[in-house]
């Protein structure tokens, strides 16, 4: 499972986690998100995204 960060506002989503409360559940990858999701702090969109290396 992997971690992604917003460039913008350095939210981030950890795929282990998931956001059940947006309908996301755990173990969800970054892939599988739907395209049009966007950031829950800031409303930045997936392509805002990157990947943070372990």
């Amino acid at each position: 499972m992997r971690t992604w960060m917003c460039l913008i506002c350095g939210w981030v989503y950890d795929e282990a986690a998931g956001l059940p409360e947006e309908g996301i559940p755990p173990g969800t990858r970054w892939e599988d998100v739907p395209p049009n999701w966007v950031c829950p702090e800031c409303g930045a969109r997936k392509e805002d995204f990157e990947l943070m290396e372990i």
